[in-house]
């Protein structure tokens, strides 16, 4: 089974740039993107073979996420269940037979980490979400996590240490997640694998220098381990200041 998570960045935009080309090739089981910056039907987006999960922000132009299936989820949720959390369009939640997947643009701290104590409130909240979620049964998280884990997940450490997406409070929020019971699946199968990130600034040629950050995650509920089969970074997939990650299960 074949998970992808992408970031488009504006997916009318990414359309433009290939993007039904990559969803017809890569032939996932589920796709979940993140940053859509567009509403339901404001646009006719044909996916053939997939059902399409819309969770967009009030706001036009901003956020949004959008998870495409082949097999029908047996419900389907959107955001949350906390109103300050719930008008950005950041959270889709699929259930199938064995497992809940959310699909989650996690927020940007911004410039100056101006939004992070909104952000350390949805941390705290999403992690209660998500523990409630695997009283049922396993649980795999995907998406954006604005997020650098460690040091060995950025080219320039030293530089970021108080910068958004690498401050101390929002690394530690991270490690707090995975020791509530989830896996990082890509360090999972690559512990010591240096200069391979999912999002390269548009300025500085940042991607042609591979001066990135692996900020987009496949994380999976500790039940889940015996299945895993293998976690990628697509680096060579355009269309995206982001590229696709994804996880495979037995």
């Amino acid at each position: 089974m074949k998970l992808i998570s992408w970031n488009v960045n504006g997916l009318r935009a990414c359309i433009k740039k290939g993007f039904m080309d990559f969803l017809a090739s890569a032939d996932a089981d589920i796709l979940c993107l993140q940053e859509t910056k567009m509403q339901e039907g404001q646009e006719i987006i044909e996916t053939p073979g997939y059902h399409q999960f819309w969770c967009s922000a009030e706001k036009k132009g901003y956020s949004g996420t959008l998870t495409l299936t082949k097999e029908k989820p047996l419900s389907v949720s959107y955001g949350i269940g906390i109103d300050i959390h719930d008008h950005e369009g950041r959270a889709v939640t699929a259930e199938f037979n064995d497992f809940y997947l959310v699909n989650f643009y996690v927020p940007n701290s911004q410039d100056q980490l101006k939004r992070l104590a909104y952000r350390m409130q949805w941390e705290y909240d999403v992690r209660d979400y998500l523990s409630q979620l695997r009283k049922s049964k396993p649980v795999i998280v995907c998406g954006d996590m604005n997020v650098a884990a460690e040091e060995i997940d950025l080219k320039n450490p030293k530089t970021n240490r108080k910068n958004a997406g690498f401050s101390d409070e929002e690394r530690e929020k991270f490690r707090q997640l995975k020791a509530s019971g989830f896996i990082d699946t890509f360090r999972y199968f690559y512990p010591d694998l240096e200069g391979v990130y999912s999002w390269w600034s548009y300025r500085f040629n940042a991607r042609k220098n591979n001066a990135g950050w692996r900020i987009d995650y496949f994380l999976a509920s500790e039940e889940l381990e015996s299945r895993l089969s293998d976690a990628k970074i697509l680096t060579d997939v355009m269309g995206s200041d982001h590229c696709p990650v994804v996880l495979e299960l037995k």
